[in-house]
């Protein structure tokens, strides 16, 4: 797994609880800590790192990832600004992770294995989107994409119909986006 992971969980945990939480999270999770953006790191320190937020929050591993990917987006809007112009809403934001978020993310990121999402849009209510990746963190897109709701000021009602982790093949979501009603 690339160190950018790490550092925005790292950034996430330290804008959210502080350094001293960050630091005793690497303490109980027996990892390093010292991650570079470029460099390649083992899956489990995430998992052993997820692990110990789970157990000092009292949360489920599934929750803290997903939080942590709602908590990532906007520090990946404002690292990458780029990726998120020309974009008014979500769905179509969404839409361009293979076509240009991850080829982008590969070339930035040598040997980045990003996951492979497939989309159907015959549905202009929903989007039903495939989630693929041997890493299994379906719940981080899941907070990534309810992230990239809040910055599209749109609300995201998010279903998890199939799922990895229950022993399908891919998991698959079934997203509806609408815009947010203005406070009067």
């Amino acid at each position: 797994m690339k160190g950018i992971v790490f550092n925005l969980l790292e950034e996430v945990i330290q804008r959210q609880y502080g350094e001293d939480t960050w630091d005793s999270l690497l303490t109980a999770a027996q990892v390093d800590g010292v991650y570079t953006s470029m460099g390649n790191y083992w899956d489990d320190d995430l998992r052993k790192l997820v692990g110990a937020a789970a157990e000092a929050l009292q949360k489920p591993p599934g929750e803290v990832i997903r939080w942590f990917g709602f908590h990532a987006l906007p520090l990946m809007a404002e690292k990458y600004p780029m990726f998120f112009e020309g974009h008014s809403s979500t769905r179509p934001f969404v839409l361009t992770l293979n076509s240009i978020i991850h080829p982008e993310v590969r070339k930035a990121y040598p040997g980045a294995d990003v996951p492979v999402f497939d989309f159907d849009v015959a549905d202009a209510r929903h989007l039903l989107i495939g989630y693929q990746s041997a890493r299994r963190l379906c719940a981080f897109a899941q907070g990534l994409i309810e992230g990239a709701g809040v910055y599209f000021n749109e609300e995201v009602m998010f279903e998890h119909l199939r799922c990895m982790h229950q022993g399908d093949d891919k998991c698959l979501f079934r997203v509806a986006f609408a815009p947010k009603a203005r406070a009067a």
